[in-house]
């Protein structure tokens, strides 16, 4: 083998130790590479993991509260209608009352209302059929003490039961309908406390 063989041959050598060398290098920066990135997807794994859960958990959160929500939601509405129930039933209890009993509450309901002057008060069709005889004389002796007096009308008005009273023009409905919904706050309340 000549000089100039033994030298390409030692070129050789070296460049394949260098190339074997580098490859190793390179085969290893790889694997490092390899290994960071397989620790990074296990960490960005685990942290998707744990946001999923979290997100998972607040979504729940939100959930039942919103169905806690619904409910009171529900409870309450049933509730209120069951309040208006009990109300409107009273309030055609009060209609249906025997005679006796619905003039009596009527001469109390004008006691209480008369204003201390002279006045009309108007029933509704119904009611001035069935008026007592002699409860235009019982009214006024009701009003007596506020120094007032009341005309029974022969005029009537679309009531419900009750009456209005007319004071030069003004109109003061005391009829049913308006003295319960007056009163429907008060009621509701009152309703609520004996139910609930």
């Amino acid at each position: 083998m000549t000089g100039l063989e033994k030298m390409l041959l030692e070129i050789e050598d070296e460049a394949k130790a260098s190339a074997q060398s580098a490859v190793k290098v390179a085969q290893q920066d790889a694997d490092l590479i390899i290994e960071k990135a397989k620790v990074q997807g296990n960490e960005e794994s685990i942290a998707i993991s744990k946001q999923s859960e979290a997100d998972v958990s607040d979504y729940l959160s939100r959930a039942k509260s919103a169905a806690a929500l619904q409910k009171r939601k529900y409870i309450l509405n049933a509730k209120q209608e069951l309040i208006n129930q009990v109300i409107e039933k009273a309030q055609q209890s009060i209609k249906e009352l025997p005679e006796k009993e619905y003039f009596g509450m009527i001469l109390k309901m004008i006691e209480k209302h008369a204003l201390a002057q002279d006045g009309e008060i108007v029933f509704s069709p119904s009611d001035l059929k069935r008026l007592p005889s002699d409860f235009e004389a019982q009214i006024n002796q009701a009003v007596a003490k506020k120094n007032a007096k009341l005309t029974i009308s022969k005029q009537t008005q679309n009531i419900d039961g009750g009456f209005v009273l007319i004071y030069g023009g003004v109109e003061e409905n005391c009829s049913i309908s308006a003295l319960f919904d007056a009163a429907r706050e008060i009621l509701q309340d009152k309703v609520h406390e004996i139910l609930f």
